[in-house]
């Protein structure tokens, strides 16, 4: 029974979704599924909305309903000046509501889920425009996208090799002492390196437009491809035509957007185009370029939400509970 048949609803933070430990693979596979739901017109969603209010904040939300069942409904605020307050960075709450009635069913935490659902959109992408022989892999950033990243290329290639740039070599040192406790070789390296040496690259700056680029794609393998979640604010945009096929998350959210992901390089589909094979011969150095699509934060949502369910995992609060708080 949903819990808001009996007058209340299911939360799960942050720490209950992670403890259902859901493998990366799990969430790329739902995704892809929601893609094609999307195709065949049984999943609908909006662009994603998005605020700059200013000092280096930035704030965006997401909505979409399926044939589930479900309304998900996405915030989440990006800080800088968190982590100074002993705060993540990125934090943020998903309502999963009763897409026939409209009562709210769930409330999450974003955390998780923006992370691994990031990491997810990547791998669909990877599967079929990286070399499935791909050894080693570099990080131009070091946090959580990095590690959630990290985890998922894991199960879809033969890692070996990890290269790591961060502007912060305290928190760029941390992640290779993680990722050799994993079994792997880790060193610190510089942009150029990075980008020389490895075979699948992920870039994760911190989402700000005044950080001047400095990753050029000449100096890709000729082989290689990039996973780039941070708007192309590290590259620079003339390089960016060193690309032989570029794909985004979603062709239309992109005609709305103010400034375009690839600047004038010719974009060869979306990832739906990807999926259902719509794109036609792919070429090397080969990059996935995405601002986060309400598809992604659907199909990982109700991902969780089901597992939940099936698990018993979070708390239902009822509306007893809610007018004893008040």
């Amino acid at each position: 029974m949903a819990s808001h048949e009996s007058g209340g609803f299911l939360y799960l933070p942050d720490s209950a979704i992670e403890a259902l430990a859901i493998p990366p693979g799990e969430i790329a596979d739902a995704i892809e599924a929601a893609l094609i739901a999307k195709s065949e017109g049984r999943l609908h969603v909006t662009p994603k909305s998005v605020l700059l209010p200013g000092d280096g904040r930035y704030m965006m939300s997401t909505l979409a309903v399926g044939d589930e069942g479900l309304t998900v409904l996405k915030t989440v605020s990006v800080s800088p000046d968190n982590p100074g307050r002993g705060l993540s960075a990125i934090n943020g709450a998903i309502l999963v509501l009763d897409a026939e009635t409209g009562l709210l069913d769930s409330v999450m935490g974003a955390n998780w889920i923006t992370a691994h659902r990031t990491a997810a959109l990547s791998a669909v992408a990877a599967r079929r425009l990286a070399d499935p022989a791909s050894a080693s892999i570099g990080f131009v950033g070091c946090g959580v996208q990095a590690r959630s990243h990290l985890a998922a290329f894991r199960a879809l290639f033969p890692l070996q090799q990890v290269l790591a740039c961060g502007r912060s070599a305290s928190s760029r040192d941390t992640f290779c002492e993680e990722v050799r406790a994993l079994g792997l070789d880790a060193c610190a390296a510089d942009a150029e390196e990075t980008l020389r040496e490895a075979d699948i690259v992920v870039t994760s700056i911190t989402l700000d437009y005044s950080v001047e680029p400095f990753l050029d794609a000449a100096w890709m393998k000729p082989a290689a491809f990039a996973a780039i979640t941070d708007l192309c604010i590290p590259w620079h945009p003339d390089s960016l035509a060193r690309f032989g096929t570029a794909v985004i998350d979603d062709l239309e959210q992109e005609r709305t957007a103010g400034r375009p992901l690839m600047g004038t390089h010719p974009i060869a589909g979306d990832l739906t185009d990807l999926v259902t094979g719509r794109i036609g011969k792919l070429t090397q150095p080969a990059a996935f370029a995405f601002r986060g699509i309400a598809l992604g934060d659907y199909a990982a949502a109700v991902l969780v939400h089901s597992r939940a369910r099936e698990t018993g995992a979070g708390q239902v609060v009822t509306d007893a509970a809610m007018d004893r708080g008040s």
